[in-house]
């Protein structure tokens, strides 16, 4: 059934992708983005250039010239008033919450940014589903929550408690908060945590792109945690059919739910949380060589200590991603990187 769907984050890297396979099914699609300069805002225009949004104004509804079923308005989340407005006019059937200040590091350094984008931005798409009637609110968390967490594989169930950066407890306030208000006002929410997404048109600041365009411009690159590092490397493809799967169906909580016992992953509530991972993490020097094997060129390594912020692994437990929606991302390193390298090398003509 077609359904009226606010992406915002729509300029990113995952509303992108997302955006693309909403409107290729025949949804009705607006893209919401503030276009902001956390990396070269040059790569996002050019995302939505992609879907036929080119000329941007701000506060604006743009129609796609590629495809009349996709708008998108410049706005922040921050913007309550603005954003509200929105919500009264459109009444959308559901919100897909993708936008954030995004980065561990960054957030040593900008807490502020944070606080503004994904705290209180948050709150903003939370009251305005409330009061407009949206039928699910699906958002990007993080698997940074699990912090300082060492049980592996991560699962949803496990405590949370423990985040090691100001960007990990932005994400997990806002599953707080989604709890509450799927306990209050009956809203339903399904929080996704993301476990390293990689991809063409992907973000500048994660380490696949930045070893790329080292590599290629013959530079060093920064091996942290004297390469003895893992993650569950996700690819955008199956991220995005993640989304979709949770978006279309609403959770309707647990009835046997106990306090007794409580379940760090469900509710009595209209509230869900899922992993959306690989399922099988990778060395980052495992990685590192199927990224030179494409490239047909060896990295000069920098072999350094571990950021502060870090995590030494990570690791999807994704039982509950297969049980409730029957899906487990599967794509291949291999594959996925070499689709990247594809799309970095005609996208900067190199």
């Amino acid at each position: 059934m077609k359904q009226k769907i606010l992406v915002t984050g729509a300029a990113g890297f995952i509303g992108y992708h997302l955006i693309k396979r909403l409107i290729d099914r025949g949804d009705e699609v607006i893209g919401l983005d503030n276009l902001n300069s956390y990396y070269d805002p040059a790569l996002k225009r050019s995302r939505l250039s992609q879907l036929g949004i080119d000329d941007v104004s701000e506060n604006e509804l743009i129609t796609s010239h590629l495809y009349d079923n996709y708008r998108f308005i410049k706005v922040g989340l921050e913007e309550g008033e603005k954003l509200n407005a929105i919500f009264e006019s459109e009444k959308f059937d559901k919100v897909i919450n993708l936008a954030a200040q995004a980065g561990v590091r960054y957030s040593l350094e900008n807490p502020k940014a944070y606080v503004d984008s994904n705290i209180v931005g948050f709150v903003n798409i939370l009251e305005a589903c409330r009061h407009n009637q949206v039928a699910h609110l699906t958002y990007a968390s993080s698997s940074s929550v699990y912090g300082l967490n060492e049980r592996m594989p991560f699962s949803t169930r496990h405590n949370v408690d423990h985040p090691i950066s100001l960007y990990a407890a932005s994400k997990k306030s806002n599953e707080l908060m989604a709890h509450t208000y799927s306990h209050l006002f009956n809203l339903p929410t399904t929080g996704l945590r993301f476990f390293t997404v990689y991809g063409p048109w992907g973000r500048p600041d994660m380490a696949y792109f930045l070893f790329t365009k080292a590599i290629l411009d013959g530079d060093p690159i920064k091996v942290f945690n004297d390469g003895q590092m893992a993650r569950d490397f996700t690819y955008i493809d199956d991220i995005v059919e993640g989304i979709i799967r949770v978006n279309d169906n609403p959770p309707v909580g647990d009835p046997n739910w106990s306090g007794m016992n409580p379940d760090p992953g469900t509710a009595k509530g209209p509230y869900a949380l899922y992993n959306v991972g690989n399922n099988s993490p990778v060395k980052l020097m495992d990685f590192i060589g199927i990224i030179e094997k494409e490239l047909g060129k060896e990295a000069k390594k920098n072999f350094m200590p571990m950021q502060a912020g870090d995590v030494a692994a990570t690791y999807a437990d994704v039982q509950d991603l297969i049980d409730n929606l029957g899906y487990k991302p599967n794509t291949s390193l291999e594959y996925g990187v070499g689709e990247f390298v594809k799309w970095y090398r005609s996208f900067y003509g190199v």
